[in-house]
């Protein structure tokens, strides 16, 4: 990550929010975000102009799509994202990756007279998030590969198995987490998860339950 964030006092008490069911941001992993709608051109402005951060975050309760999310209530935990890259196009979008940096609590929603929405935003819950990657005991790899193979047959799908083996557990687990197929609060379930061996327990068990969509498909 270019910048080193090294306590929860580095990061701003207030943050921009975006909200976007189904795109789960975990900590060090990369979101690459298509920006189009003025108000989140805005934002991405403003971002760029200071601390370059962006909370990524779902709304609260099963509905995530719908005419906007004006009036509707944010999920009480999100994740905080350093944009790490930009490109603008010919017709005017923003093409951002953002960089995980840590979770946080939602405080409470402010009013900053932008078109786009505002938390305060308490990271002490999730200091552990600015730490080195923990270690976790590489017997969860294997309980995590033979999930993900039962639930890829059960699916009809093939996966780029010499990438998989290779993608350090870390990254391989928030990767998982925000890719498959899972409702929006399970994703939820498991951005919240306190450790990422909690993560890795939660998503072998989802990886148990589901089922994914017939018709066959390729994970890389």
């Amino acid at each position: 990550m270019p910048r080193a964030y090294r306590k929860t006092t580095d990061l701003p008490s207030a943050i921009p929010v975006f909200p976007l069911g189904g795109a789960l941001l975990f900590p060090r992993a990369s979101l690459p975000l298509n920006i189009f709608e003025p108000r989140y051109l805005s934002m991405v402005d403003a971002a760029l102009a200071g601390h370059r951060l962006i909370g990524m975050i779902q709304l609260a309760g099963l509905a995530q799509t719908g005419a906007g999310d004006e009036g509707r209530l944010l999920a009480s935990v999100g994740c905080a994202g350093r944009i790490t890259s930009f490109q603008e196009t010919d017709d005017g979008r923003y093409l951002i990756v953002l960089t995980g940096v840590s979770r946080f609590r939602v405080s409470e929603e402010i009013t900053q007279g932008s078109p786009y929405r505002f938390v305060r935003a308490d990271w002490s819950p999730y200091a552990l998030d600015l730490s080195e990657t923990p270690a976790l005991d590489e017997n969860m790899r294997g309980r995590l590969f033979a999930a993900l193979k039962a639930y890829m047959t059960r699916g009809e799908m093939r996966a780029d198995w010499s990438t998989i083996e290779e993608t350090p557990l870390d990254a391989l687990i928030n990767s998982l987490s925000a890719a498959c197929p899972f409702t929006n609060p399970e994703k939820q379930a498991l951005l919240e998860s306190r450790t990422l061996a909690d993560r890795c327990a939660a998503l072998i068990t989802l990886l148990e339950m589901e089922r994914p969509g017939q018709g066959g498909g390729y994970v890389q």
